[in-house]
């Protein structure tokens, strides 16, 4: 089991025949995602590692069947990217684009939700469903299953993989592992995910890493309260951030209490999450719950 993907999802490749694209469809195919085409206007007709290319996304979703876009558009063109994927049909579009305008995010967010279609990123390392389908730029690698799995939500590409490094070294796996981006405007939150995660069976936990900005981890406060029954292992970086100054992220800027991480800290430990102030902890966290 696991969440959105799998080894039988059909990807198609938005920005296919790029450098960016190319590189990491390549690592995805070598992981075992089932990429059936890529997109890239003016080239259809094309075979490109092996796949067909189509100029536009309704072409590639006629013709596989597709329902998940994996987005390497550059950033200028990913609102256009986004909406032309939401308009052929796709249920699920992986943003992995840098520097996207927030208007046009604003925009293309709006969109995909009129039409039904499921956004993650964009500035996000991607989705992966560990041994089944890889959909971004993660070290695959360090994603296994194990006999007790772990689902992982971050904002962090880098803490993603450092939590599932912890998580692995442990002797535990991962089901699915999520790089929701560090954007101000994005696609799938916490609040979103985590039923998700409450739902498959498999994910016997959940590790969510946060960051300073915005107020996400706040929202997904309640939902933990009243959805989630199994056990959340959270870290909120940051910590040491002064008020006003973003912080890497375009999101990671601190504009009131609730965006500090102390106060989302605070929250995330008054709904009975197991807070950790180091990434390093997460593991032995996970350890000291589940045994």
């Amino acid at each position: 089991m696991s969440i959105l993907v799998n080894k039988t999802t059909k990807v198609i490749v938005q920005g296919f025949t790029g450098k960016e694209g190319t590189f990491h469809s390549e690592q995805c195919l070598a992981y075992g995602t089932n990429i059936v085409g890529g997109v890239t206007p003016f080239k259809g007709g094309q075979t490109h590692l092996g796949k067909p290319v189509f100029n536009t996304v309704k072409e590639a979703v006629d013709a596989t069947k597709a329902e998940v876009s994996l987005i390497f558009v550059p950033a200028r063109f990913v609102a256009d990217g986004i909406i032309e994927a939401a308009n052929a049909g796709i249920k699920l579009a992986v943003v992995i684009t840098e520097h996207t305008p927030v208007n046009d995010m604003i925009r293309a967010k709006n969109y995909a939700n009129k039409c039904g279609m499921m956004m993650i990123g964009p500035n996000c390392p991607g989705i992966i469903s560990s041994d089944e389908c890889k959909l971004g730029i993660m070290p695959g690698m360090v994603f296994k299953k194990a006999k007790t799995n772990i689902g992982l939500i971050s904002k962090s590409g880098t803490l993603t993989y450092e939590g599932a490094n912890q998580i692995i070294n442990e002797g535990y796996g991962i089901s699915t592992a999520v790089g929701i981006g560090g954007d101000s405007i994005i696609g799938l939150t916490y609040s979103e995910l985590l039923p998700m995660f409450e739902k498959d069976e498999e994910t016997k936990a959940i590790v969510m890493i946060g960051e300073i900005g915005g107020n996400l981890e706040i929202q997904a406060c309640e939902i933990i309260k009243s959805q989630i029954t199994k056990p959340i292992i959270a870290f909120i970086a940051g910590q040491s951030a002064p008020k006003g100054k973003r912080m890497g992220h375009a999101g990671a800027i601190i504009s009131g209490e609730d965006s500090t991480a102390k106060g989302k800290m605070k929250a995330l430990s008054d709904v009975g999450v197991y807070v950790v102030e180091s990434p390093a902890h997460i593991g032995s966290k996970l350890k000291e719950i589940l045994g």
